[in-house]
């Protein structure tokens, strides 16, 4: 754990190399090819978006489908707020983090410090950095930000065990006109192929329908967030739509056991 006052610090990359190319030029083809594959945005600068989280070559081409919907845009968001969950340290809540930047191989992202203070100040999130070091479920998010969405900062989250209410409530907290959210979460773990798509297209339809109570915990890794998402955008009376639905089976890898991945956008 790190102190709120104590020296600032560069959260380094975790996963590069991994789950996405470390060479930045080979980096940065790899995301401009899939959002030109992605085709023609099905949405236009959503106030939110849901997209996966694995190795690019299982779930790239489908968060794609979501962060071209934020390319070209004459006025991009100025912050962006990533909740994740957290894979490698158990969380009581949500955990932020005291870095001033996340680093990926396109550059350093910066932190809103502020805000992030202003969250841990009201008892919303503590501070855990050992939750954010090895954490790979908002850093594969970072390099599609950083090219479709230039000069943004983040406020970097990750869910633990926490209600869905207390996501809403930080949702409700940091929304404003210059600010969009990410909710990192893959979607259905190792069912055969045909199960998977029936279970990922429930919680498709759940999303769809702003319906969070109908999300089980077995069909999102990032449950929690997704749900937390749906309440706030019901309250704010959004609307919602599917992207994109695949799964690993789609996209790299055999059918006997797949990872569903779903793209999703919350609109005024």
């Amino acid at each position: 754990m790190k102190d709120m006052d104590s020296d600032r610090w560069i959260r380094p990359a975790a996963v590069a190399g991994r789950f996405y190319p470390s060479d930045p030029v080979e980096l940065r083809e790899t995301v401009e090819t899939m959002l030109r594959s992605a085709g023609s945005a099905k949405c236009h600068d959503p106030q939110a978006l849901i997209a996966p989280h694995a190795g690019y070559i299982y779930s790239g081409p489908v968060a794609a489908s979501a962060y071209v919907c934020w390319k070209g845009l004459a006025a991009p968001p100025k912050r962006v707020v990533l909740i994740g969950p957290a894979h490698f340290l158990e969380v009581r809540g949500v955990a932020a983090s005291s870095a001033s930047g996340f680093k990926t191989p396109l550059g350093t992202v910066p932190v809103d410090r502020e805000s992030v203070e202003n969250l841990v100040a009201q008892g919303l999130v503590a501070i855990s950095d050992e939750a954010h070091l090895r954490e790979h479920s908002l850093e594969v998010q970072l390099p599609f930000l950083q090219i479709v969405v230039p000069g943004f900062r983040i406020i970097p989250l990750l869910a633990g065990q926490v209600d869905k209410d207390t996501i809403a409530r930080v949702i409700k907290q940091l929304w404003n006109e210059e600010t969009r959210f990410v909710i990192s979460s893959d979607l259905t773990h190792y069912s055969d192929y045909a199960t998977a798509h029936r279970m990922d297209r429930q919680t498709a339809d759940a999303i769809e329908a702003l319906e969070p109570e109908k999300i089980r915990p077995e069909q999102a890794c990032g449950r929690e967030s997704i749900c937390g998402l749906v309440e706030a955008a019901r309250a704010a009376r959004l609307t919602s739509g599917t992207l994109d639905l695949r799964s690993s089976g789609d996209t790299a890898g055999s059918r006997d056991q797949v990872v569903g991945y779903g793209a999703f956008a919350f609109y005024r």
